[in-house]
């Protein structure tokens, strides 16, 4: 017993040390993230692109970005810093030009798009672009290709083999759980539903998805041929032969301009900006080159506002989070701007699949009301689709990157019916008293009866049918037009503003300008909502999240995104949803 005891005071002894020793590591992390500065550019310098994460819309305000530190390693960067410093730079004497270190651009189409004309505007100011890459993915060499020179490594990798779209299918594996997916929706091409209850597409979404995809891939070819000089059918006969198979083939189809080392390319950058080899190179990482007007506050100071609202992530009820779109959250945001007389307009960025339909018809409210007091433009980002939609289509004003994917008018609901799994795989069964008829409406531990059914299916069309009539009033067509681009069917921004959609093709900055020609503004100030949680508002939950997340990414690399597919069921089978089906990856 006595030893017993030992072990047991030694155990608290050494938690205690342990935990001391964690707090002050904690406190250090703190104080050096408060008081950090942002970096000091050297004359002659280099600004470097290096992007191998995920773009969010806003740079979170993590208190362990850049610290390497039990998982976290999350020196990230928003798009929204990444457009302004490369508009800064352009006008930066200390910056010479761009370099574009390797890449994966594991964001959107519509996300690499506005990275891309802001580096065709960086390079008006006569200053250059310079990519290399070991490895080229289609979205980084689309990037890429609008740089001075474009450098392959001579061992490296190549891909140019076209798009594809692929969804995963869970019916075979609810099939041996005993699991039945009880499908209500609306919408020939309300294709969400399908993995559940199909093991291949139907034939309506292999025809949407054949016809988006196609609006991408044109649009990505032509704009790759206008950078790079190249026909577009030599492109397409690339691609479609897989023409590049290595490194020689990408330069003998004038896809890259020279297969170079990472330290010949360096020597070819010092060559640029005039500093000898053996002196090393001064370069700046976009995501420290930032922030960098200390009296931007004192210029801003007294001019009238224009709101940015960024609306990112799955819809849903409650707060959110910067990744998420809580309807509480938004829409106070959005009753919060339409009161205050120093916001004259405001621009809604939409990145989103949709979600909850109750939620987005939630937030689609406040859009309405905020409009009748002051302009309100969308700007569309990767998604914004379905629920997505729905809190946009009220606007003044539509604008969409062409790459964008949007419509998805459609709404569904799922019920499991788990009778088979209780009963047949784990021998349990169920036994209760009701009050009512339909007391235990939505029970999962038995199908649904027909006239249950009907009542679903009821719902489902309401909602619907309000759906579309929030689209026919915000967009000014007929709810019987609205209806037959509706049925769930999703579209590219190039085919969105064909059919009615979307007003014009354009990125955040031109949906910008667009808000304050509108409110008749010269002069103004950018202000952002909803408000980030700070530092020690965000420290514990942040720090769990962040873990967790980090640990998940690094263990399931390419294939997290099929986890957050798996995880967002939870939310489905809850209310019903106007949600995209999938989400579209470009290699």
């Amino acid at each position: 017993m006595k030893q017993f005891f030992k072990f047991v005071l030694a155990t608290i002894v050494g938690l205690i040390i342990t935990s001391v020793i964690l707090f002050f590591v904690l406190i250090g992390i703190i104080v050096s993230a408060a008081t950090s500065k942002p970096a000091s550019v050297a004359s002659n310098s280099i600004l470097t692109i290096t992007i191998d994460h995920p773009i969010s819309e806003r740079t979170p305000k993590n208190p362990f970005a850049g610290i390497n530190f039990w998982g976290f390693n999350n020196k990230s960067i928003g798009l929204d810093d990444i457009l302004e410093n490369i508009k800064r730079a352009k006008t930066d004497n200390n910056i010479r030009g761009i370099f574009l270190n390797q890449s994966y651009m594991l964001s959107g189409q519509a996300t690499t798009e506005e990275i891309r004309k802001a580096l065709i505007d960086f390079k008006k100011s006569g200053k250059f672009v310079v990519a290399y890459g070991e490895i080229y993915t289609q979205s980084f060499y689309y990037l890429a290709s609008v740089a001075d020179k474009v450098y392959l490594n001579p061992k490296g990798i190549f891909d140019f083999g076209g798009f594809d779209s692929q969804i995963t299918f869970l019916k075979g594996t609810l099939d041996k759980l005993g699991v039945e997916a009880q499908i209500i929706k609306v919408g020939t091409y309300k294709s969400a539903v399908e993995p559940f209850v199909l093991t291949k597409m139907s034939d309506a979404n292999r025809e949407q998805v054949t016809s988006y995809l196609g609006s991408l891939y044109d649009y990505f070819i032509n704009n790759i041929s206008i950078s790079r000089n190249i026909p577009t059918d030599t492109l397409r006969d690339v691609a479609n032969n897989l023409r590049v198979q290595y490194p020689e083939d990408a330069l003998k189809y004038r896809l890259v301009d020279g297969l170079k080392y990472k330290d010949e390319v360096l020597d070819l950058l010092k060559d640029r900006i005039g500093v000898q080899h053996k002196k090393d190179l001064s370069s700046v990482d976009i995501e420290d080159y930032t922030k960098g007007d200390d009296d931007r506050a004192d210029k801003t100071s007294g001019l009238q506002n224009i709101a940015v609202i960024y609306a990112s992530g799955d819809i849903g009820g409650g707060d959110g989070d910067d990744n998420a779109i809580g309807s509480e959250k938004l829409s106070a945001a959005l009753r919060k701007v339409r009161m205050d007389d120093k916001v004259k307009a405001v621009v809604l960025r939409v990145n989103s699949p949709g979600g909850s339909s109750l939620a987005s018809a939630v937030i689609w409210r406040e859009v309405v009301l905020t409009k009748k007091v002051k302009p309100v433009i969308v700007s569309m980002g990767d998604y914004a689709a379905s629920g997505g939609y729905y809190i946009s289509c009220a606007a003044d004003s539509i604008i969409a990157e062409p790459n964008t994917i949007t419509g998805s008018i459609g709404i569904f609901a799922i019920l499991p019916n788990m009778q088979k799994l209780f009963n047949d795989k784990l021998g349990v069964t169920f036994d209760g008293v009701k009050t009512g008829k339909f007391s235990d409406l939505g029970n999962i531990s038995r199908p649904l009866t027909p006239e249950e059914r009907t009542i679903l299916q009821t719902q489902v069309n309401r909602g619907y049918d309000e759906f579309t009539q929030a689209v026919a009033e915000g967009r000014h067509k007929t709810q019987v037009y609205v209806n037959s681009i509706g049925q769930g069917r999703v579209w590219t921004g190039t085919q969105a503003l064909k059919i009615g959609l979307v007003d014009r093709l354009g990125n955040i900055n031109d949906a910008i300008e667009s808000a304050a020609k509108k409110a008749n503004l010269k002069d103004y100030k950018l202000v952002s909502y909803p408000e980030q949680k700070g530092i020690f508002s965000k420290l514990g939950s942040s720090m769990s999240e962040d873990v967790k997340a980090n640990m998940i990414k690094k263990e399931l690399g390419e294939n997290y995104s099929y986890y957050e597919q798996i995880k967002s069921l939870q939310s489905m089978m809850r209310t019903p949803q106007a949600r995209l089906a999938y989400q579209v990856n470009i290699k």
